[in-house]
């Protein structure tokens, strides 16, 4: 790929509890390591009850991946901010790592970074709420928290089933895609999982990973992208 291209995953990954009910984390990164990705963002990655142990072990990505563990969690024992995690090729340069509170009736939020690549490239790691209310004030806070950055990425489980309402809130600066269907794993009807990209970024290819392990991994299926990012310019435009 170009310099200025990156490949982004996002993948809600349902704390490593496939269909066959078994909790398989190293399963869970297999399909991870197929998907040839820069950057993978991982939704319930972490155990909801008590501590919120993560369901991905610490140990276990570093020895069975090339990825880092982007440092979220605000309790020293999670791998991610309310179920968000963030993993990332090793030599990427991360910065202004951020966790954001998101507004409605079950608690949510919302990891934010930028990379060092072309003129940068903000990313932010969510998964949306239930009700449609709860989700346009959630990508109003999104879009808000984005303001002052140039190039954008919100990727995630956006729960959203229809394809003309409830995204509202990103339409002005935004054009919201989906690479296809991923929800049910076993038989995907919905596209719940989406990439919200500014304008002037552009996208080179996407899909859903769609193979035997991701069908039965998860109930969702992992989503990519492979995003292009402007060059930074100088003051004369060249």
């Amino acid at each position: 790929m170009d310099a200025n291209s990156i490949r982004i995953a996002s993948y809600n990954m349902r704390k490593a509890r496939g269909l066959d009910q078994q909790r398989r984390p190293e399963r869970i990164l297999q399909v991870i390591n197929g998907l040839a990705a820069d950057v993978v963002l991982l939704q319930e990655a972490d155990k909801r009850l008590g501590p919120r142990q993560p369901a991905l072990p610490r140990e276990m990505i570093e020895s069975e991946t090339d990825f880092e563990l982007v440092e979220v969690c605000a309790n020293g024992i999670s791998i991610g901010w309310h179920g968000n995690a963030m993993l990332v090729r090793k030599g990427l340069s991360v910065r202004d790592i951020q966790r954001l509170h998101l507004p409605g009736f079950e608690p949510r939020g919302a990891v934010r970074i930028t990379l060092g690549i072309g003129a940068g490239l903000t990313i932010v790691a969510t998964h949306l709420g239930l009700l449609r209310r709860d989700r346009r004030a959630q990508l109003t806070v999104l879009d808000e928290a984005t303001s002052g950055d140039n190039h954008v990425v919100i990727a995630g489980d956006f729960n959203e089933w229809s394809s003309r309402k409830g995204l509202e809130p990103l339409a002005q600066r935004f054009e919201t895609l989906s690479p296809g269907k991923s929800f049910h794993a076993g038989r995907p009807i919905a596209a719940l999982d989406r990439f919200a990209l500014t304008h002037g970024l552009e996208v080179r290819d996407g899909g859903v990973e769609q193979g035997t392990l991701a069908r039965v991994a998860s109930d969702h299926l992992p989503i990519w992208s492979d995003i292009l990012v402007p060059e930074v310019t100088s003051v004369n435009g060249t």
